[in-house]
């Protein structure tokens, strides 16, 4: 993947340099957008079809597309073009996970995965989110995911730092010091 990761590269900082004149949020939500789009199977079929021109591709997915940048802001399908005809729809997934992170390091934020035994979610998540806020110094964006293999407990992962306290990580520290 780190072969995708370098091609995404250019392609993200051009955009977010492009995002920092507007809305930041619009310009995530258009590319999260079109990487969910590139995911799918269905598209891929119809852009590797021989028989489909780029044009075609670009009207229909500008036809699929929600947002307004889509529809309404040149430089957002001049982007999707260049997608298009440098035939890169595979990184679209690296470019929108390049571009949240330039966007998060210039808002002084992060993104926070959030695994837990059980569903969580309005104040006991607001709550551990203010909490891991003060010992990581930043703001956090949550994204909890239910991992009943935990037990109890969360696994939270910031970037490269992880913090375990799940009933599952303090059982394997109990097996260890059992077992020296």
């Amino acid at each position: 993947m780190a072969e995708l990761a370098t091609i995404a590269r250019p392609y993200a900082e051009a955009l977010f340099d492009v995002a920092k004149t507007g809305d930041l949020s619009q310009w995530s939500d258009f590319v999260n957008e079109l990487a969910a789009f590139a995911a799918q199977p269905e598209l891929l079929s119809v852009a590797g079809n021989p028989k489909i021109g780029r044009d075609q591709l670009y009207t229909l997915i500008l036809s699929l597309s929600k947002s307004p940048l889509a529809a309404s802001e040149p430089r957002a399908q001049n982007f999707l073009r260049a997608i298009l005809d440098n035939h890169r729809l595979d990184v679209l997934s690296q470019v929108a996970e390049q571009f949240d992170a330039l966007k998060n390091a210039q808002e002084g934020a992060a993104d926070v995965i959030i695994d837990s035994a059980f569903p969580l979610d309005g104040q006991p998540l607001a709550e551990l989110v203010a909490t891991l806020e003060r010992k990581f110094g930043r703001k956090l964006k949550p994204h909890v995911n239910v991992d009943p293999s935990l037990i109890g407990g969360v696994k939270v992962t910031v970037g490269d730092e992880v913090l375990d306290t799940s009933v599952r990580a303090r059982l394997a520290q109990m097996q260890v010091a059992l077992a020296a």
